[in-house]
């Protein structure tokens, strides 16, 4: 250590009169310091303090440079010498050194930089703002031959790439190129991995995702698989579910799925389609995870129902109501739900027996299992009164239904069901489905739905509630009045931030359920008229309107 006070002192003189000589056989001796015990090397440096020097040494003329750099790489691995780094005024000069032809210079300037930054978001923006991005993808095209140098850029592009203010300067540089070039002539995994480290957070953004496919990302991923599929070894297995992922990740794009569609027609499409039916479950999974991405505009949905796709989705579902994988099970009901929304789909897809398939995971405990059962279900019987009325009469169904909308750990799960509740009355119109939901204990549920926050939610339960007591008031009378539903009414009415159809569905329920005395009662003790009278001044005129006839019903009957 007293070899090294010397050293420091010496290079305190030396670094003023700029003797290259004696300055380098100072650095060398703190890199011997440095190598022997970091930490208390650190801080004597800092404590003599040494690092507001280093910046005058950081010429990239002078042969000293790589050793100045170094020492700051090997400081800066200590958190707490991190800030006195950046006060010392080293990262301007570090990153003019980015302009550098050696590429020792290059090396030892990126893991100085790196090593400064480590785990700053601020210190990375600032890094990004200085526009180190494009020079760094300059330096892997250039420079793509050398390993160490190559490896230092896919560690800061990993680090950068975390931050969303990155993401614009990346797509306006060729590193799609550049990272599809170094990955094909890549044979070991470790090196895989590290610029599969990189290509996940940058293929984030839309953009980047389509340069990513116009630069063959996509080939390349489909050799992987194709050349692990069958592996055992850990290193396939973790390559085969990076390069599927990504692949998944690529389709999110709106540009990059519609090219990689071509109309049906894509190579791409097509092996992706040879994944569904295969016997391993990540392949099995991505697969269907692309279909129910390429299922996000109608004519891509049309064409796959077309084409027999929902069949091969099918097969998949009934190999895994006894395997089952949840997340399969996941993937293959969205991607059936998403196919299912065009209206000329519906009928194909229930023909094909979607629904019975469907119903067999109702007995599943997973709730991401039953969300996408619910929505799928309710995405089928759409306009499909038919369905709606098969559906609606099933009294396991209707009883899961029930049992869910009271799953209040599980928000979404519990709002779908009510909505697919709603939508069996509101598609059948069938006196028996309402029956069937009264039976069950739905009707408290449907009352509850009415006050959700979402307006279409509110909605669709108020034109349930509204066929129910059109359809069989009767039977429905008991559970009106234990859900308080007219006093719930009154709040909807009552409440101005209600929406025009809110207000106009309420007073339509309210006229419905007058026929009950014990509902009408309710209606007379809360003065109802007062409300609906202020609403004939309302601006939508079909609520005006409606609320003219309502006071008329209301005053008639007091």
């Amino acid at each position: 250590m007293d070899n090294l006070s010397e050293a420091l002192e010496k290079l305190k003189l030396a670094s003023t009169d700029s003797a290259t000589d004696s300055v380098e056989s100072c650095l060398d001796c703190l890199l011997k310091a440095l190598a022997n015990n970091n930490t208390e090397a650190s801080v004597k440096i800092q404590e003599m303090g040494i690092l507001p020097l280093l910046p005058t040494l950081l010429n990239p003329q002078s042969s000293c440079t790589p050793k100045v750099a170094n020492i700051i790489a090997e400081v800066a691995k200590n958190e707490f010498m991190r800030s006195t780094c950046v006060e010392a005024g080293l990262i301007p000069p570090l990153i003019q050194l980015l302009n550098s032809t050696d590429q020792e210079v290059l090396l030892q300037t990126g893991r100085a930089l790196g090593n400064i930054c480590y785990d700053s978001h601020s210190l990375q923006a600032q890094l990004i703002n200085m526009g180190v991005i494009p020079t760094l993808v300059k330096l892997l095209g250039i420079h793509s031959h050398n390993t160490a140098l190559t490896e230092m850029c896919l560690i800061a592009f990993g680090n950068l790439a975390e931050l969303e203010s990155s993401k614009e300067q990346f797509a306006s540089t060729n590193i799609a190129e550049e990272l599809v070039r170094l990955f094909q002539k890549q044979t070991e995994h470790e090196k895989k991995e590290m610029i599969f480290e990189v290509l996940a957070p940058l293929a984030e953004n839309d953009l980047i995702k389509l340069q990513l496919v116009e630069a063959g990302l996509v080939e390349c991923l489909l050799d992987v698989v194709a050349q692990t599929v069958d592996g055992e070894r850990e290193e396939d297995i973790a390559q085969l579910k990076t390069a599927s992922d990504l692949m998944v990740l690529l389709l999110l794009g709106d540009e990059s799925m519609q090219k990689l569609f071509e109309g049906g027609k894509g190579s791409v499409f097509q092996r992706v389609l040879s994944w569904i039916p295969s016997h391993n479950h990540q392949l099995q999974l991505a697969g269907a995870l692309a279909i129910a991405n390429f299922a996000r505009n109608d004519g891509n949905c049309i064409h796959m129902v077309d084409t027999g796709i929902v069949q091969k989705l099918l097969e998949l579902l009934d190999r895994h109501v006894e395997e089952g994988n949840v997340t399969v099970q996941h993937a293959a009901l969205s991607a059936l739900r998403n196919l299912a929304i065009p209206v000329v789909n519906k009928s194909k897809m229930l023909s094909a027996g979607v629904a019975d398939v469907v119903l067999k995971f109702l007995q599943s405990e997973m709730p991401p299992v039953q969300f996408k059962l619910l929505g799928t279900l309710r995405m089928l019987i759409d306009t499909q009164a038919e369905a709606a009325d098969q559906l609606g009469t099933n009294g396991k169904l209707v009883e899961r239904l029930v049992e869910w909308c009271e799953a209040k750990d599980h928000a979404g799960v519990m709002g779908e069901s009510n909505r697919l509740l709603s939508a069996l009355i509101r598609h059948s119109k069938s006196k028996e489905v309402v029956r069937s939901v009264i039976q069950g204990g739905g009707v408290k549920h449907l009352v509850t739905m009415a006050t959700s926050e979402h307006m279409i939610m509110q909605n669709e339960a108020l034109v349930a509630l509204g066929l129910i007591a059109a359809l069989d008031l009767v039977a429905a009378e008991k559970d009106f009045v234990g859900a308080n539903l007219v006093s719930v009414l009154h709040k909807l009415l009552s409440d101005e931030r209600s929406a025009p159809e809110i207000k106009y569905n309420s007073m339509i329920l309210i006229c419905a359920v007058m026929g009950s005395e014990p509902l009408h009662k309710e209606i007379q003790s809360l003065a109802f008229i007062d409300v609906v009278s202020k609403l004939r001044a309302h601006e939508n005129k079909t609520v005006s309107h409606q609320a003219s006839l309502t006071e008329q019903r209301l005053t008639a009957q007091s």
